[in-house]
């Protein structure tokens, strides 16, 4: 065996297990990605446009699960309170226990005087559609809007409710962080900047993403692992020698003189 047969070999044999580890941590990454992905995150399908342009009505969206106790402000969390129909519910917090919330002055609702930006809402909208007057949010419980205001059925259409239009912490069921479907929506929610600079500040994003890159990372090693055989063969055939042929280039055969 000449010692470019041997060299090649080597290479091959190497090239095997390299690929062999790709394919297993692959596997690793892309099994782990979605199991992770289950443990923490809940589907939901949102029925209506009361969150457009954030989310849109028929959009999947990924809640993390959370305890209703970690909320916060701006958060949009998945909800579901009897007095409002006993139906998961989308909307987004703009008020915690012992807040007072108020809208209008100037456009803007107001969170314990203070007025709030919200780029998320409608272009050209306002923070409200009929105006909420001053209400103090119950200890334990939250203050929910939606996004899209003058249709969405939340806190403000149930202020006339014992708990002034707000709903316990305990009826959260978990946080969204991500638009899954349609893919022209994909992508992680954004933590609105109005309401990092009050108490509490606002919540850090789930690891939504890094679960996204390790099931992608994870698929790309598993295709690229499982490549390298067919290709490799098809390059090794590619270098071989033709059989037959000395030096000359003759066909190494001798023709008989008669």
């Amino acid at each position: 065996m000449s010692r470019t047969q041997r060299t090649d070999e080597g290479r091959g044999r190497l090239g095997s297990v390299l690929s062999g580890l790709a394919v297993a941590l692959g596997c690793v990454l892309f099994l782990g990605g979605f199991i992770w992905g289950a443990v923490l995150y809940q589907p939901y399908t949102v029925p209506t446009g009361s969150m457009t342009p954030t989310i849109g009505a028929g959009d999947r969206v990924l809640a993390e699960r959370i305890d209703g106790g970690d909320v916060r402000r701006g958060d949009v969390v998945v909800f579901r309170q009897a007095s409002w129909g006993d139906l998961p519910m989308v909307k987004r917090v703009v008020g915690i226990g012992g807040d007072r919330i108020s809208c209008c002055t100037d456009g803007k609702l107001m969170v314990n005087g203070k007025p709030v930006a919200e780029p998320y809402l409608p272009e050209g909208a306002g923070a409200a559609a009929t105006g909420i007057p001053a209400t103090t949010v119950p200890k334990g419980n939250l203050f929910l809007l939606g996004d899209e205001r003058s249709g969405s059925l939340d806190s403000s259409v149930h202020l006339g409710d014992s708990n002034h239009g707000s709903v316990p912490r305990d009826a959260v069921e978990g946080r969204v962080d991500a638009v899954a479907w349609p893919m022209d929506r994909f992508g992680t929610l954004e933590r609105p900047d109005g309401f990092a600079q009050m108490p509490g500040g606002i919540s850090d994003p789930g690891p939504v993403r890094l679960m996204v890159w390790a099931v992608v990372a994870g698929a790309v090693l598993v295709l690229g692992g499982a490549a390298y055989g067919p290709v490799a063969k098809r390059l090794g055939r590619g270098r071989e020698r033709p059989q037959g042929r000395d030096r000359s280039g003759s066909s190494g055969t001798t023709a008989r003189v008669g």
